[in-house]
């Protein structure tokens, strides 16, 4: 019921910027989740917990990931606070296509360029910003910001900083 409800929630808050595609797999998922809720058939419940079981486990573990950029998100401490295993937390992400790590750096990498890109954080140093978003290592983060968005971070704040100067420019 606790995932029902996560799940039915997250839906309502998007359910408006939701393709035709996703909308369609969200009702699915919450059928799912219902069936299981109130005792479907143990086909039905195979079905559903393959479906939207999975799919509501995945969402709720990368809600918490975007909550807990800068906390502990090893696949001990998530599977702990979701109440299954570090290897289904492993499944979970390696059925989407990628991997557990993959997904947190991307989150942290996107977090970090849009705190570059924001004006009202030009004060907050580079370091401290992908400190603060759990990166341990500043030349691990710079690699990876390089790869991810062929600029340094240096170079994205910068550019954030003009496009503000050129707004107040030629602003009326």
């Amino acid at each position: 019921m606790r995932l029902l409800s996560g799940y039915a929630d997250l839906v309502t808050a998007t359910v408006e910027a939701m393709s035709p595609d996703v909308h369609r797999a969200a009702e699915t998922h919450v059928r799912d989740l219902l069936a299981l809720a109130i005792g479907a058939t143990r086909d039905g419940a195979e079905v559903a917990r393959g479906r939207g079981l999975r799919a509501a486990r995945l969402r709720a573990i990368e809600a918490d990931i975007e909550t807990n950029l800068g906390g502990d998100l090893s696949p001990r401490a998530l599977a702990a606070r979701h109440g299954v295993s570090p290897r289904y937390v492993h499944k979970l992400f390696e059925g989407e296509g990628t991997t557990l790590s993959r997904y947190v750096l991307g989150k942290r990498l996107a977090c970090v360029h849009r705190a570059l890109s924001d004006p009202r954080l030009a004060a907050c140093s580079i370091a401290g910003l992908a400190y603060d978003t759990g990166f341990g290592d500043l030349s691990t983060f710079n690699r990876e910001f390089r790869r991810r968005y062929g600029a340094t971070p240096s170079d994205v704040r910068a550019s954030a900083r003009t496009e503000v100067a050129v707004m107040r420019f030629s602003a009326p």
